[in-house]
């Protein structure tokens, strides 16, 4: 098996097809990964403030009927197989972007996907908030906003921060899911080489590659919420 993987043809084959079509792989794959991710916070990091600020003792109380449906909703779609819920999806994602098929269309259904995992990351980073510290900006008549604004996510960015990191990696790991349904990037070199083809060299390049870039992606994550830390800052 390892003479026929790295025999001289197949690696003359995996390199011509790292330099044809390896370099907009990647691009898609950062592409398709950050887009995600960034709509993906913009939806769950606000609802994860409402799980936290709206519960029965919370800053900002909301209805228990709103808050268990809520709770609901987060868990049913976080409780959904991602190739399952990229099918259910097929044609909302249609009617979003007018396709179900492309590295654009993967988007739809990688958002709908994360967002609920970010909520409840950031749920957990918040909670982790030294409740005294709440209690003391109350004391001083702050309203609920300014103590969402200017207490509660400026004290809990590095926890955000270190969350936003566990989120874009699975996203990235989503992402190359996304080629079964014929999404771009690696995952659709992985899938039409390797599992297609039986290119088993260029599916162990485009993993590769997916493991680097998770690599990076946690040490850029790790490093900014360490200097984010005001803890560390004053210690």
């Amino acid at each position: 098996m390892l003479n026929n993987l790295f025999s001289p043809e197949a690696v003359q084959e995996a390199l011509e097809i790292l330099k044809t079509e390896f370099p907009m792989a990647l691009w898609e794959t950062l592409y398709v990964t950050l887009l995600s991710t960034a709509f993906a916070i913009a939806i769950g990091l606000p609802l994860g403030i409402v799980l936290v600020a709206g519960q029965p003792k919370g800053i900002c109380p909301l209805p228990r009927l709103i808050m268990s449906a809520l709770n609901v909703l987060i868990n049913l779609l976080r409780s959904v197989p991602f190739l399952i819920l990229m099918i259910i999806l097929i044609p909302f994602t249609r009617a979003i972007v007018g396709t179900s098929v492309g590295t654009v269309a993967s988007i739809v259904p990688l958002v709908v996907a994360a967002f609920p995992f970010v909520a409840r990351l950031a749920e957990t980073s918040l909670r982790e908030m030294n409740p005294n510290i709440i209690e003391a900006a109350q004391s001083m008549g702050a309203s609920p906003m300014q103590i969402i604004w200017k207490v509660l996510l400026p004290e809990s960015i590095p926890s955000l921060l270190s969350n936003a990191t566990t989120a874009i990696t699975t996203i990235l790991g989503y992402s190359a899911m996304s080629g079964i349904i014929g999404g771009g990037g690696l995952g659709k070199i992985a899938i039409n080489y390797g599992y297609y083809r039986y290119k088993d060299l260029v599916m162990i390049l485009a993993v590769v590659l997916l493991v680097v870039l998770v690599q990076i992606f946690q040490s850029l994550g790790t490093r900014l919420a360490s200097k984010s830390d005001r803890r560390k800052k004053h210690s």
